[in-house]
């Protein structure tokens, strides 16, 4: 794809400001789950007496229209961004009460609502935009002390976070959290304040254990596998083992055709035993690679507002992303937490280009009006004064030099 430099096309202004390094890293994560969806989905979909390719046929369709979502999203400002996601937030608060109330019970929980013959989960799609929002009143409450912003922002949080518990989504729960609370202190709140959350957050925590039992359960298998079944993830420690640095080989792995969530839940584990250690760590280095450029471009960003949402994205991203990893080596107790763009599932495939098509967006180059150095005017005259520098015209007056 080429343009020209002189072309003023929407399209030509996402290619010379879009970070295409990123762009580049996203597509190569993306080109990975099509392949190891080949390697790990065949067997569960036997199992589950489905066409061999029906989960690697699925992940395509996802990847394709996740690259669409991820492009459209990339081309918005950061108005039409903050437009997009509240719109997108109260659909999807509407979609989670409707499911609570009306929505299939799978697994012993109401997550699921069925859309032309395919299912959605609505919380996935309120993520990003809950992040945007959220980064929106964060910075409009630091601008405006006196003002609602910072009130908005807990109880927007707090009608997420009960909705995802009614589910009950534990795991993605802890996962808003988290993002939520590096937020909070990001925006510049008082450390008071930070640390009030963080008690509040381990409050949170000893009430899900003593009123889930699910959530009991792996806590206990987790500090004592002998206490329950640990087969799964026994497992997938063993598949690493098996693997080794290089691994088994595509194909040779024992783990898909054991595990029901080899192709989603344990995919990490899949590509440790056929394509060793070196490849999970290739892997993690490109989510690594992902959160360090939109965490250092936040870094340098002087508007409030794209600060926290561009940190608050990549967070959600990566920290999605670790969550799972540290699942499938035993370092966490088992959480249901994907893949980003590795793990088989359509809304959360669509769910996580929209977060890394918003996080493009807002990474975006954009002048940055208040460091544009204008010429000082002769107070005789009223012309630009020579000698001011990144001054074109007074550079044009002197005339070239010689010498």
């Amino acid at each position: 794809m080429t343009f020209s430099r002189a072309d003023r096309s929407r399209a030509a202004e996402w290619w010379f400001t879009i970070d295409r390094r990123m762009v580049t890293a996203i597509l190569i994560l993306m080109a990975i789950g099509i392949v190891l969806s080949l390697a790990a989905s065949p067997a569960v979909a036997v199992r589950k007496g489905l066409p061999a390719f029906y989960f690697a046929e699925r992940q395509l369709l996802y990847a394709m229209l996740g690259c669409l979502v991820m492009v459209t999203a990339s081309l918005l400002s950061p108005r039409e961004i903050r437009r997009l996601a509240l719109a997108l937030l109260l659909l999807s608060f509407a979609a989670m009460i409707w499911v609570a109330v009306s929505g299939p019970e799978i697994n012993g929980a109401r997550r699921w609502m069925r859309i032309a013959g395919y299912s959605f989960q609505p919380s996935e799609i309120a993520k990003p935009a809950f992040i945007v929002m959220t980064a929106w009143l964060l910075a409009e409450a630091r601008r405006n002390p006196d003002g609602r912003a910072l009130s908005l922002a807990f109880v927007t949080f707090a009608l997420l976070v009960g909705l995802l518990v009614i589910q009950p989504d534990i795991g993605q729960t802890i996962l808003i959290a988290a993002v939520w609370g590096a937020m909070f202190i990001i925006s510049g709140q008082p450390l008071i304040r930070a640390g009030a959350l963080g008690l509040a957050g381990i409050a949170g925590f000893v009430i899900a254990y003593f009123s889930f039992d699910h959530v009991r359960r792996r806590v206990h298998r987790f500090i004592d596998p002998s206490s329950g079944d640990t087969f799964q993830t026994d497992r997938a420690i063993q598949s690493f083992t098996e693997g080794g640095l290089l691994g088994r080989g595509p194909g040779e792995g024992t783990i898909k055709s054991v595990l029901p969530d080899a192709h989603t839940d344990f995919i990490f584990a899949v590509i440790g035993e056929e394509y060793g250690a070196l490849a999970c760590l290739v892997l993690l280095g490109l989510f690594a690679f992902v959160a360090a450029r939109a965490l250092r471009r936040a870094a340098s960003e002087p508007d409030p507002f794209i600060r926290l949402a561009v940190a608050g994205l990549a967070l959600l991203f990566s920290l999605q992303a670790l969550i799972n990893v540290g699942v499938n080596v035993g370092l966490l107790p088992a959480k249901g937490m994907t893949l980003p763009f590795i793990s088989a599932g359509g809304s959360s495939n669509v769910a996580v280009s929209l977060t890394v098509g918003l996080l493009l967006a807002l990474m975006r180059r954009r002048p940055d009006v208040a460091h544009v150095k204008r010429p000082q005017l002769s107070p005789m005259f009223g012309r630009p004064s020579p000698g001011v520098v990144g001054d074109e015209t007074a550079a044009i007056e002197k005339g070239p030099v010689r010498g």
